[in-house]
Protein backbone atom coordinates (compact mmCIF):
# COMPACT_ATOMS: atom_id res chain seq x y z
CA UNK A 1 0.00 0.00 0.00
CA UNK A 2 1.63 3.27 -1.15
CA UNK A 3 -1.37 6.00 -1.45
CA UNK A 4 -4.01 6.29 1.53
CA UNK A 5 -6.63 8.39 0.95
CA UNK A 6 -8.58 10.08 3.37
CA UNK A 7 -11.94 11.91 2.87
CA UNK A 8 -13.11 14.09 5.69
CA UNK A 9 -10.68 16.68 7.74
CA UNK A 10 -12.64 16.45 10.52
CA UNK A 11 -11.94 15.02 14.08
CA UNK A 12 -11.85 11.02 12.72
CA UNK A 13 -10.05 12.23 9.24
CA UNK A 14 -7.29 14.20 11.31
CA UNK A 15 -7.23 10.96 13.64
CA UNK A 16 -7.27 8.68 11.44
CA UNK A 17 -3.38 10.11 9.49
CA UNK A 18 -2.21 10.18 13.19
CA UNK A 19 -3.01 6.64 13.43
CA UNK A 20 -1.82 5.79 9.97
CA UNK A 21 1.57 7.67 10.83
CA UNK A 22 2.09 5.77 14.38
CA UNK A 23 1.70 2.11 12.94
CA UNK A 24 4.42 2.81 10.37
CA UNK A 25 3.36 3.91 7.19
CA UNK A 26 5.28 5.81 5.35
CA UNK A 27 3.61 6.30 2.04
CA UNK A 28 1.63 8.84 0.44
CA UNK A 29 -1.80 10.57 3.03
CA UNK A 30 -4.13 12.69 1.03
CA UNK A 31 -6.28 14.73 3.12
CA UNK A 32 -9.42 15.73 1.88
CA UNK A 33 -11.67 18.78 3.21
CA UNK A 34 -14.99 20.20 1.33
CA UNK A 35 -14.26 23.01 3.80
CA UNK A 36 -11.29 25.65 3.53
CA UNK A 37 -10.77 25.73 6.87
CA UNK A 38 -8.44 23.78 8.73
CA UNK A 39 -9.04 20.98 10.64
CA UNK A 40 -11.08 21.76 14.16
CA UNK A 41 -13.21 20.41 16.47
CA UNK A 42 -16.91 20.27 16.45
CA UNK A 43 -17.78 20.03 19.81
CA UNK A 44 -17.20 23.63 21.01
CA UNK A 45 -19.36 24.65 18.19
CA UNK A 46 -22.51 24.63 20.31
CA UNK A 47 -20.79 25.60 23.26
CA UNK A 48 -18.04 28.10 23.90
CA UNK A 49 -17.78 29.41 20.25
CA UNK A 50 -21.25 30.20 20.22
CA UNK A 51 -21.30 32.20 23.65
CA UNK A 52 -18.52 33.95 22.16
CA UNK A 53 -15.79 33.10 24.31
CA UNK A 54 -13.42 31.46 21.26
CA UNK A 55 -13.62 32.22 17.77
CA UNK A 56 -11.93 28.93 16.66
CA UNK A 57 -11.13 25.07 17.71
CA UNK A 58 -8.57 23.96 15.59
CA UNK A 59 -7.00 19.91 15.94
CA UNK A 60 -3.74 20.05 17.52
CA UNK A 61 -2.03 18.31 14.91
CA UNK A 62 0.82 18.98 12.58
CA UNK A 63 0.00 17.65 9.11
CA UNK A 64 2.78 19.28 7.06
CA UNK A 65 5.48 17.54 10.21
CA UNK A 66 3.15 14.01 9.02
CA UNK A 67 3.93 14.56 5.21
CA UNK A 68 0.04 14.84 4.76
CA UNK A 69 -0.97 16.40 1.51
CA UNK A 70 -3.81 18.20 3.21
CA UNK A 71 -6.77 19.95 0.17
CA UNK A 72 -9.25 22.06 1.36
CA UNK A 73 -12.11 23.26 -0.13
CA UNK A 74 -12.03 19.71 -1.83
CA UNK A 75 -14.95 17.36 -1.75
CA UNK A 76 -15.67 13.60 -2.94
CA UNK A 77 -17.98 13.63 -5.58
CA UNK A 78 -17.72 9.45 -6.18
CA UNK A 79 -16.03 6.01 -5.60
CA UNK A 80 -14.85 3.38 -8.08
CA UNK A 81 -12.73 0.94 -7.06
CA UNK A 82 -8.97 2.45 -6.72
CA UNK A 83 -10.51 5.79 -7.51
CA UNK A 84 -11.78 8.61 -5.37
CA UNK A 85 -14.12 11.58 -8.13
CA UNK A 86 -13.73 14.99 -6.49
CA UNK A 87 -14.46 18.23 -7.40
CA UNK A 88 -10.96 18.44 -8.50
CA UNK A 89 -10.63 15.71 -10.57
CA UNK A 90 -9.82 12.20 -10.30
CA UNK A 91 -7.47 10.12 -7.00
CA UNK A 92 -6.43 7.37 -7.30
CA UNK A 93 -5.70 5.22 -3.83
CA UNK A 94 -4.36 1.76 -2.64
CA UNK A 95 -6.29 2.36 1.03
CA UNK A 96 -9.50 4.87 1.58
CA UNK A 97 -10.78 6.15 4.96
CA UNK A 98 -14.11 7.40 4.49
CA UNK A 99 -14.38 9.83 7.16
CA UNK A 100 -17.05 12.55 5.82
CA UNK A 101 -19.26 12.88 8.79
CA UNK A 102 -22.95 13.96 8.12
CA UNK A 103 -24.88 16.94 7.51
CA UNK A 104 -28.37 18.69 9.58
CA UNK A 105 -31.20 17.88 8.55
CA UNK A 106 -33.67 21.02 7.16
CA UNK A 107 -36.98 21.68 7.48
CA UNK A 108 -39.73 22.33 4.49
CA UNK A 109 -40.30 26.30 3.90
CA UNK A 110 -39.09 29.81 2.59
CA UNK A 111 -37.86 31.38 5.62
CA UNK A 112 -34.63 31.51 6.95
CA UNK A 113 -33.42 28.76 8.49
CA UNK A 114 -29.98 28.25 10.22
CA UNK A 115 -28.19 24.39 11.21
CA UNK A 116 -25.24 24.29 13.72
CA UNK A 117 -22.59 21.71 11.92
CA UNK A 118 -19.30 23.96 10.71
CA UNK A 119 -17.62 27.12 11.97
CA UNK A 120 -19.25 29.12 9.56
CA UNK A 121 -22.83 27.95 10.95
CA UNK A 122 -21.56 28.85 14.54
CA UNK A 123 -20.17 32.19 13.63
CA UNK A 124 -22.95 33.08 11.61
CA UNK A 125 -25.48 32.34 14.28
CA UNK A 126 -23.87 34.09 17.38
CA UNK A 127 -23.94 37.18 15.27
CA UNK A 128 -27.43 37.39 14.70
CA UNK A 129 -27.70 35.95 18.87
CA UNK A 130 -28.49 39.72 19.64
CA UNK A 131 -30.50 40.80 23.32
CA UNK A 132 -34.23 41.58 23.01
CA UNK A 133 -34.11 39.19 19.75
CA UNK A 134 -36.77 36.46 19.20
CA UNK A 135 -34.98 32.81 18.44
CA UNK A 136 -37.00 30.21 17.88
CA UNK A 137 -35.41 26.36 18.30
CA UNK A 138 -36.58 23.41 16.57
CA UNK A 139 -36.11 20.48 18.87
CA UNK A 140 -35.04 19.78 22.10
CA UNK A 141 -32.45 17.62 21.64
CA UNK A 142 -28.51 18.06 22.59
CA UNK A 143 -28.16 21.09 20.15
CA UNK A 144 -31.20 22.56 20.70
CA UNK A 145 -30.77 22.61 24.52
CA UNK A 146 -27.25 24.06 23.89
CA UNK A 147 -28.49 26.41 21.15
CA UNK A 148 -31.01 27.65 23.45
CA UNK A 149 -29.15 28.49 26.28
CA UNK A 150 -26.63 30.53 24.70
CA UNK A 151 -29.24 32.12 23.00
CA UNK A 152 -30.54 32.76 26.73
CA UNK A 153 -27.41 33.84 27.78
CA UNK A 154 -26.94 36.13 24.75
CA UNK A 155 -30.64 37.98 26.38
CA UNK A 156 -32.83 36.70 23.17
CA UNK A 157 -36.51 35.72 23.64
CA UNK A 158 -36.48 32.00 23.12
CA UNK A 159 -39.09 29.45 22.09
CA UNK A 160 -37.86 25.54 21.49
CA UNK A 161 -41.15 23.67 19.75
CA UNK A 162 -40.35 20.25 20.03
CA UNK A 163 -42.47 17.25 18.25
CA UNK A 164 -42.13 14.69 20.98
CA UNK A 165 -43.88 15.03 24.73
CA UNK A 166 -40.72 16.15 26.61
CA UNK A 167 -37.04 16.90 25.85
CA UNK A 168 -34.12 14.46 24.53
CA UNK A 169 -37.16 11.82 23.89
CA UNK A 170 -35.26 10.12 20.93
CA UNK A 171 -31.73 9.97 23.36
CA UNK A 172 -33.18 9.34 26.49
CA UNK A 173 -37.44 8.31 26.83
CA UNK A 174 -39.13 9.25 29.04
CA UNK A 175 -36.14 10.00 31.66
CA UNK A 176 -35.41 13.03 29.30
CA UNK A 177 -38.46 14.98 30.91
CA UNK A 178 -36.72 15.52 34.34
CA UNK A 179 -34.71 17.82 31.62
CA UNK A 180 -38.39 19.96 30.83
CA UNK A 181 -38.42 22.06 34.10
CA UNK A 182 -34.64 23.32 33.39
CA UNK A 183 -36.39 25.46 30.35
CA UNK A 184 -38.74 27.27 32.53
CA UNK A 185 -36.04 27.76 34.81
CA UNK A 186 -34.12 29.48 31.97
CA UNK A 187 -37.03 31.79 30.73
CA UNK A 188 -37.01 29.71 27.81
CA UNK A 189 -40.55 28.84 26.04
CA UNK A 190 -40.84 25.22 25.94
CA UNK A 191 -43.59 24.17 23.45
CA UNK A 192 -43.27 19.98 23.59
CA UNK A 193 -45.81 18.08 21.21
CA UNK A 194 -45.85 20.57 18.63
CA UNK A 195 -44.70 20.18 14.92
CA UNK A 196 -43.26 22.67 13.01
CA UNK A 197 -45.06 22.67 9.19
CA UNK A 198 -43.20 25.23 7.55
CA UNK A 199 -40.03 27.57 8.05
CA UNK A 200 -41.11 31.22 6.78
CA UNK A 201 -39.84 34.84 6.82
CA UNK A 202 -40.93 35.51 10.51
CA UNK A 203 -41.23 32.39 12.26
CA UNK A 204 -42.84 29.10 11.93
CA UNK A 205 -46.31 27.84 11.40
CA UNK A 206 -46.77 24.71 13.07
CA UNK A 207 -49.30 22.18 12.25
CA UNK A 208 -51.88 22.86 14.26
CA UNK A 209 -51.90 26.39 12.52
CA UNK A 210 -50.81 28.54 15.14
CA UNK A 211 -48.09 30.37 14.45
CA UNK A 212 -44.28 31.50 16.63
CA UNK A 213 -42.80 34.80 15.71
CA UNK A 214 -38.94 34.67 15.43
CA UNK A 215 -36.01 36.88 14.15
CA UNK A 216 -34.03 33.89 13.90
CA UNK A 217 -35.10 30.01 13.02
CA UNK A 218 -32.53 27.65 14.34
CA UNK A 219 -32.99 23.66 13.06
CA UNK A 220 -32.03 21.27 15.28
CA UNK A 221 -33.64 17.78 14.69
CA UNK A 222 -31.15 15.69 13.72
CA UNK A 223 -28.45 14.97 10.97
CA UNK A 224 -28.15 11.93 8.13
CA UNK A 225 -24.89 10.63 7.07
CA UNK A 226 -22.91 12.25 4.08
CA UNK A 227 -22.83 9.16 2.52
CA UNK A 228 -24.75 10.40 -0.94
CA UNK A 229 -21.29 10.42 -2.70
CA UNK A 230 -20.82 6.62 -2.52
CA UNK A 231 -24.45 5.50 -4.06
CA UNK A 232 -23.19 2.93 -6.77
CA UNK A 233 -19.64 2.17 -5.79
CA UNK A 234 -19.88 -1.22 -3.75
CA UNK A 235 -19.68 0.32 -0.38
CA UNK A 236 -22.89 -0.94 1.37
CA UNK A 237 -25.08 1.81 3.01
CA UNK A 238 -27.58 1.79 5.56
CA UNK A 239 -28.18 4.32 7.96
CA UNK A 240 -24.52 5.88 7.25
CA UNK A 241 -21.57 3.29 6.29
CA UNK A 242 -21.67 -0.63 6.68
CA UNK A 243 -18.77 -1.54 8.67
CA UNK A 244 -17.84 -5.10 10.56
CA UNK A 245 -16.14 -5.18 14.62
CA UNK A 246 -13.20 -3.91 12.79
CA UNK A 247 -14.57 -0.97 10.52
CA UNK A 248 -13.87 -2.76 7.39
CA UNK A 249 -16.10 -2.22 3.80
CA UNK A 250 -17.40 -4.06 1.95
CA UNK A 251 -14.97 -2.69 -0.66
CA UNK A 252 -11.31 -4.13 -0.11
CA UNK A 253 -8.83 -1.15 1.11
CA UNK A 254 -11.52 0.88 2.32
CA UNK A 255 -12.70 1.78 5.77
CA UNK A 256 -14.88 4.28 7.81
CA UNK A 257 -15.02 6.10 10.92
CA UNK A 258 -16.45 8.98 12.95
CA UNK A 259 -20.15 10.09 12.03
CA UNK A 260 -20.88 8.18 9.00
CA UNK A 261 -19.77 4.27 10.33
CA UNK A 262 -22.57 1.89 11.18
CA UNK A 263 -20.64 -0.51 12.35
CA UNK A 264 -21.26 -4.21 14.12
CA UNK A 265 -20.88 -3.88 18.04
CA UNK A 266 -20.49 -7.55 19.52
CA UNK A 267 -21.32 -5.88 23.00
CA UNK A 268 -24.79 -5.03 22.28
CA UNK A 269 -25.41 -7.50 19.14
CA UNK A 270 -26.95 -4.75 16.57
CA UNK A 271 -25.55 -2.23 14.50
CA UNK A 272 -24.48 0.98 15.64
CA UNK A 273 -23.99 4.64 14.46
CA UNK A 274 -22.71 7.02 17.10
CA UNK A 275 -22.62 11.05 15.91
CA UNK A 276 -20.53 11.84 19.29
CA UNK A 277 -16.72 13.18 19.59
CA UNK A 278 -15.64 9.82 21.29
CA UNK A 279 -16.25 7.73 18.17
CA UNK A 280 -14.38 10.25 16.19
CA UNK A 281 -11.23 10.44 18.35
CA UNK A 282 -11.05 6.39 19.24
CA UNK A 283 -12.62 4.77 16.30
CA UNK A 284 -9.55 5.75 13.37
CA UNK A 285 -6.87 3.62 15.73
CA UNK A 286 -9.29 0.55 14.86
CA UNK A 287 -10.01 1.48 11.21
CA UNK A 288 -5.77 2.26 10.45
CA UNK A 289 -4.67 -1.41 11.96
CA UNK A 290 -7.69 -2.79 9.78
CA UNK A 291 -6.59 -1.10 6.78
CA UNK A 292 -2.88 -1.87 7.06
CA UNK A 293 -3.19 -5.26 9.03
CA UNK A 294 -4.76 -7.99 9.65
CA UNK A 295 -6.99 -10.33 7.20
CA UNK A 296 -11.24 -10.41 7.31
CA UNK A 297 -12.44 -11.24 10.68
CA UNK A 298 -8.72 -11.04 12.08
CA UNK A 299 -7.02 -7.88 14.15
CA UNK A 300 -8.30 -4.97 15.73
CA UNK A 301 -11.96 -5.11 17.06
CA UNK A 302 -13.91 -1.69 17.90
CA UNK A 303 -16.43 -2.31 20.33
CA UNK A 304 -16.27 0.69 22.73
CA UNK A 305 -19.16 1.91 25.52
CA UNK A 306 -20.56 5.03 23.85
CA UNK A 307 -19.97 7.96 25.59
CA UNK A 308 -21.28 12.00 25.04
CA UNK A 309 -21.68 15.06 26.91
CA UNK A 310 -23.83 18.18 26.88
CA UNK A 311 -23.84 21.33 28.84
CA UNK A 312 -26.96 22.94 28.79
CA UNK A 313 -29.11 25.42 31.31
CA UNK A 314 -26.10 25.34 33.94
CA UNK A 315 -26.08 21.37 33.99
CA UNK A 316 -23.44 19.05 32.73
CA UNK A 317 -25.23 16.14 31.12
CA UNK A 318 -23.01 13.29 30.30
CA UNK A 319 -24.51 9.67 29.33
CA UNK A 320 -22.34 5.72 28.44
CA UNK A 321 -23.73 2.90 27.32
CA UNK A 322 -26.82 1.76 25.41
CA UNK A 323 -30.07 1.33 26.98
CA UNK A 324 -32.94 -0.83 25.86
CA UNK A 325 -36.49 -0.21 26.26
CA UNK A 326 -36.59 -0.88 30.33
CA UNK A 327 -37.30 1.80 32.62
CA UNK A 328 -33.60 3.48 34.62
CA UNK A 329 -32.71 3.09 38.50
CA UNK A 330 -32.74 6.64 39.49
CA UNK A 331 -29.86 7.54 41.78
CA UNK A 332 -30.96 11.10 43.54
CA UNK A 333 -33.86 13.02 42.93
CA UNK A 334 -34.16 14.69 39.11
CA UNK A 335 -35.93 17.52 40.41
CA UNK A 336 -32.97 18.48 42.29
CA UNK A 337 -29.42 19.63 40.41
CA UNK A 338 -27.40 16.63 40.89
CA UNK A 339 -28.24 12.98 40.01
CA UNK A 340 -28.05 9.85 37.63
CA UNK A 341 -30.13 7.38 35.34
CA UNK A 342 -28.85 3.73 35.61
CA UNK A 343 -30.54 1.25 32.86
CA UNK A 344 -29.61 -2.65 34.08
CA UNK A 345 -30.17 -5.51 31.32
CA UNK A 346 -32.02 -8.32 31.57
CA UNK A 347 -28.82 -10.22 32.50
CA UNK A 348 -28.14 -7.72 35.82
CA UNK A 349 -25.75 -5.66 34.09
CA UNK A 350 -24.99 -2.31 33.78
CA UNK A 351 -26.35 -1.11 30.06
CA UNK A 352 -26.11 2.77 30.38
CA UNK A 353 -25.82 5.73 32.57
CA UNK A 354 -26.82 9.16 32.86
CA UNK A 355 -25.23 11.70 34.98
CA UNK A 356 -26.44 15.48 35.78
CA UNK A 357 -23.64 16.47 37.54
CA UNK A 358 -22.63 13.56 38.93
CA UNK A 359 -19.58 13.24 36.99
CA UNK A 360 -18.11 10.15 39.51
CA UNK A 361 -21.26 8.57 38.44
CA UNK A 362 -19.98 8.37 34.99
CA UNK A 363 -17.13 7.66 35.35
CA UNK A 364 -17.94 4.39 37.37
CA UNK A 365 -20.36 3.51 35.34
CA UNK A 366 -18.70 3.74 32.54
CA UNK A 367 -16.30 1.52 34.34
CA UNK A 368 -19.06 -0.97 35.38
CA UNK A 369 -20.56 -0.89 31.79
CA UNK A 370 -16.98 -2.34 30.28
CA UNK A 371 -16.63 -5.35 32.88
CA UNK A 372 -19.57 -6.44 32.75
CA UNK A 373 -20.18 -6.95 36.25
CA UNK A 374 -23.53 -7.86 37.88
CA UNK A 375 -25.50 -5.28 39.78
CA UNK A 376 -27.21 -5.06 42.84
CA UNK A 377 -30.22 -2.68 41.85
CA UNK A 378 -30.69 -2.25 45.57
CA UNK A 379 -27.63 -0.35 46.42
CA UNK A 380 -28.05 1.05 42.75
CA UNK A 381 -30.66 2.97 44.15
CA UNK A 382 -29.13 4.77 47.20
CA UNK A 383 -27.13 7.53 45.77
CA UNK A 384 -24.92 7.27 48.66
CA UNK A 385 -23.06 3.92 47.23
CA UNK A 386 -20.69 4.71 45.01
CA UNK A 387 -21.68 2.95 41.78
CA UNK A 388 -18.44 1.20 41.90
CA UNK A 389 -19.58 -0.07 44.95
CA UNK A 390 -22.28 -1.61 43.53
CA UNK A 391 -21.88 -4.93 42.05
CA UNK A 392 -23.71 -7.77 42.93
CA UNK A 393 -21.64 -10.43 45.23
Amino acid sequence: MNHVVVVGAGLAGVRSVEALRAHGFGGTITLLGDEPHRPYDRPPLSKAVLLGEIDFTAVDSDLDAMGVDFRPGVAAKGLRPGVVETTEGELAYDGLVIATGATPIRLRGEGPQHVLRTIGDALELRALLREGGRVAVVGAGWIGAEVATAARRAGCEVTVVEAAAWPLAAALGPVGAHTAPWYDQAGVDLRPGAMVATVDHGGLTLTDGSTVEADVVVTGVGVRPAVDWLAGSGVELDDGVVTDEHLRTALPGVVAVGDCAAWWSRRYGRRLRVEHWDTALNSPEVAAATLLGGAPGEGAVYDPVPYFWSEQFGHMVQYAGHHGDGGPVLRGDPAGTRWSACWVGDDGTLTAVLAVNRPRDLVQGRRLIEGGQRIDVDRLADPAVALRDCTAI
